[in-house]
């Protein structure tokens, strides 16, 4: 052994030259084993289908590497959790950093130019800072070991709900057995790192370059301490330096060769799931390609390869499962549970080298591995598990696609069909006549402009609950004449406008949704406006956010944002106050799907109600049950609604008064709910244009009118 003359660790210290020959063949071996796994993992996703989100990619990588790097979406609403995977995270980053410059040195520059730089002072730092990241390595390691084993979240119970008790795929017990292997894995392999460098100290304690330094190896110079004082001597610790080097070597190669094959990858998967996330993704839908045969997705080949991507950068943290609103009432759908069994199918399939026949890549149906009908049918489309994902799986274009190939299939509910065969009949979902569409504004004190006629600044597209539901059409034409005595030049289109849309796309309708989509674009298109306001949060969606794709570019505003703007230029003033205490509902389709979270609450306070938040909220806010077309599907027996569970929510805030609503399906299905949840008589639930309505101060010519408005609305 040579003597040691300055501050350095000499990797191969006292091992002969076969036996380091024979650690690069493991090496090598490990290594050969990690690139043929990618590469059956890359052959996967290019059995998917094309994906236009390669565009912006160095804007798409910068993001990525924000993301990464400040956590901001694995630490939203679990704070612990996320600290301790940054703990994890950047440990990992500065001992692979670590190992990486040891095998610069090693292996390409000393080799070639005989230079070395892993000595002396840097050596020191270097020692430090790696002691320093495997403490916090472990420490991330064992918080998440205690979530699992004590903390109980449901979670983190891998149980289906879709399944029953005995099903050969309900208790994925195979998941636990891996999240436990992948975190002793890692225990040990850090744990056995601090041993060895500190039997290494006890080996080389009468090398005064080595012990003199040692505290800059604290960890190290801690557990060497311990093992002088139990009586380990030189001799000793170089004996078993010897044995525990090749344990923590060989445990650490197995981990690299294994990586694509278990959890590990989704060191990889993940960060290229943020890097090619959609921002759009459930707001705007895709097109079916032209020279697609069959809508959506029928076979697991069927998916892009974005899809498949996103399935294997599924961490399984269930932040989707207690976020989705159809979970939290007990349908048969967990966001998670879809993702799983997509991904163990297309690892059953889709690895092979050669693909097995058409009938085995069939996603639907009820076998292991499968996804059923009834679980599809359960989502509400309202993108709480996509919003929540840390990892940006897009799990609702992925139910919503799958649906499209339900819906081609003809496997839905009666009820639903005869929906979708109404909307395509008369335009609404109502089944009513076209010319009733406009009938609420009969009464008015006032004419409304019709904007196929005449030019108008402001287009409203009404939306079917709006125009043909009894309760919405008192909502209505407090709308209407708010914007009269704000002397707005509106309009409607009266007969000719049309369902727009988004909700029957959500069902996976998509042909019956161009249908509808190209209409309403195609009649606004012919008229004179500057922009639309709507007080339909569905509508707002789909023209804001989809009629692009069809050639349908419009201002929009949803009636939040432009009454805030009217009381701001002064064209509308309140008569009055209130003080009632209030909580406010935010509409999926407003707030998470469109941000609109403050100009409804702006307005509220306004107004001089005294705003109660619910625990959950803006972008963690429930959904009433209505979306994804589910308002035309009747829930099953003997499970709670959402819009139940949500009152329940609202029920538990001290002195509440009034239950706030921005859109007219969410009136309809908390109304029904405030009747069915036992808290009528507590609380009442109003739509804010209602409560606008009774602060505003009026012109004398429409007083009458909208006293009668309100004895309706009573």
């Amino acid at each position: 052994m040579n003597e040691i003359t300055e501050p350095t660790r000499i990797l191969f210290e006292g091992f002969q030259l076969q036996t380091i020959y024979l650690f690069y063949a493991f090496g090598y071996a490990a290594i050969a084993v990690f690139i043929y796994g990618c590469y059956v993992q890359i052959r996967k996703y290019r059995r998917g289908q094309p994906d236009p989100s390669w565009n912006n990619f160095v804007t798409r990588f910068g993001s990525m590497v924000v993301t990464m790097l400040t956590h901001r979406t694995i630490k939203r609403r679990d704070s612990a959790a996320g600290k301790a995977h940054a703990l994890i995270f950047f440990g990992f980053i500065l001992l692979f950093i670590g190992t990486a410059t040891i095998t610069l040195e090693y292996d390409i520059i000393e080799p070639l130019f005989g230079v070395t730089f892993w000595k002396g002072s840097f050596y020191l730092w270097f020692s430090l800072i790696l002691d320093v990241a495997g403490l916090a390595f472990i420490a991330g390691l064992l918080y998440m070991m205690y979530r699992r084993k004590w903390m109980h979240l449901p979670k983190l119970d891998y149980k289906r709900v879709d399944r029953e008790p005995g099903d050969p795929d309900y208790d994925r017990s195979e998941y636990r057995r891996e999240d436990w292997a992948f975190l002793w894995t890692l225990i040990i392999i850090s744990v056995t790192g601090f041993v060895l460098e500190a039997t290494r100290l006890v080996w080389l304690s009468e090398t005064a370059s080595v012990w003199d330094v040692r505290m800059w190896s604290p960890v190290g110079a801690f557990l060497a301490m311990i093992m002088k004082g139990i009586g380990f001597t030189p001799e000793a610790a170089g004996v078993f330096r010897t044995g525990l080097w090749w344990f923590h070597g060989m445990l650490a190669l197995a981990f690299i060769a294994l990586i694509p094959y278990t959890k590990v990858k989704h060191i990889f998967t993940a960060s290229a799931s943020l890097m090619f996330r959609d921002e759009m993704a459930g707001r705007r839908l895709p097109m079916v390609p032209e020279d697609q045969v069959e809508a959506g997705y029928k076979k697991i080949d069927d998916l892009t390869w974005k899809s498949l991507l996103h399935l294997d950068a599924c961490t399984k943290c269930g932040r989707c499962q207690d976020a989705c609103p159809a979970n939290a009432v007990g349908a048969p759908l967990s966001p998670r549970d879809v993702i799983l069994s997509l991904r163990e199918f297309a690892n059953k399939a889709l690895t092979k080298k050669e693909l097995p026949e058409e009938a085995e890549l069939d996603i639907h149906g009820k076998d292991v591995g499968q996804v059923f009908m009834e679980t599809l049918w359960s989502c509400r489309t309202c993108l709480a598990c996509v919003e929540i994902c840390p990892v940006a799986v897009e799990h609702v274009p992925i139910i919503v696609q799958m649906r499209r190939q339900l819906v081609e299939q003809g496997d839905m509910d009666p009820i639903l069909q005869k929906t979708l065969g109404t909307i395509h009949k008369s335009g609404n979902s109502f089944g009513e006549s076209k010319r009733k569409r406009a009938k609420w504004a009969q009464d008015l004190p006032f004419e409304i402009k019709d904007a196929r006629k005449e030019p108008v600044d402001v287009l409203w597209f009404v939306g079917d609950y709006a125009s043909f539901d009894p309760r919405n059409q008192v909502v209505t034409r407090s709308f209407a004449k708010l914007l009269n005595q704000a002397g707005v030049n509106f309009g409607l289109l009266f007969e000719a406008e049309m369902n727009s849309g988004n909700d029957v796309r959500r069902v996976g309708e998509e042909g019956l949704y161009e249908f509808l989509a190209t209409s309403n674009i195609g009649t606004l298109q012919s008229c004179d406006f500057k922009s639309i306001v709507t007080t339909d949060p569905h509508s707002f969606n789909t023209i804001r956010n989809e009629y692009p794709d069809f050639g349908g570019e419009f201002e929009i505003q949803h009636y939040t944002t432009l009454v805030k703007e009217l009381f701001e230029q002064g064209k509308l003033k309140l008569n009055k106050q209130n003080n009632k205490r209030v909580t406010f509902h935010d509409p999926c389709h407003l707030g998470r799907y469109n941000k609109g979270y403050d100009a409804p609450r702006e307005v509220i306070k306004l107004l001089g109600y005294d705003l109660v938040e619910m625990d959950r909220n803006r972008d963690n806010s429930f959904c009433c049950g209505a979306g994804g077309g589910r308002i035309w599907i009747p829930d099953p027996v003997g499970i709670e609604k959402p819009s139940a569970n949500r009152m329940r929510e609202a029920g538990a805030i001290e002195g509440l008064e009034v239950f706030i609503v921005s859109c007219p399906k969410d009136l309809t299905m908390f109304e029904d709910a405030l009747k069915t949840s036992g808290f009528e008589g507590q609380f009442v639930v109003r739509e804010l244009i209602e409560l606008i309505n009774d602060c505003v101060e009026y012109d004398d010519s429409i007083i009458e009118t909208q006293e009668t408005a309100e004895h309706v609305a009573v």
